[in-house]
């Protein structure tokens, strides 16, 4: 029977998935301290980490930047539709949470996940090569 208990000793597996955490903080639970957390981490550990962190490291901080953009273009459409006040705003803001956010989200779960195993992951269409 093979063992399928994740390595404990992968170089640089805490930090991929503190990385990965502090991403999927940032945009559920703690937005903008879970980010600059992130950076902090990166800032720290983009040079000196192993292979695996600094993909993790990178992947998330370039995906947070997205979030970012997506969100001030959620914004954007709604002051175009006619500002906070008009009726269209729940539909761009339902159709930004219903797809830009929860696929953010479902990405950094497997990323998550992917950094538990101690594999390396690539945010699909956001993230760098």
């Amino acid at each position: 029977m093979e063992n399928t208990d994740p390595d404990p000793d992968i170089p640089g597996r805490e930090i991929a998935v503190a990385a990965e955490a502090l991403y999927l903080a940032n945009l559920m639970l703690i937005p903008g301290l879970g980010f600059a957390a992130l950076l902090v981490l990166w800032w720290l550990q983009r040079r000196s980490a192993p292979a695996l962190a600094r993909g993790h490291l990178r992947q998330t901080v370039a995906a947070s930047l997205w979030a970012g953009v997506l969100l001030i273009l959620a914004n954007g459409a709604i002051i175009a539709a006619g500002g906070y006040g008009a009726a269209s705003t729940w539909v761009v803001v339902i159709l930004y949470f219903t797809t830009c956010h929860a696929t953010l989200i479902f990405c950094g779960a497997i990323g998550l996940a992917r950094a538990l195993a101690g594999k390396p992951f690539r945010f699909p269409l956001i993230g760098p090569r």
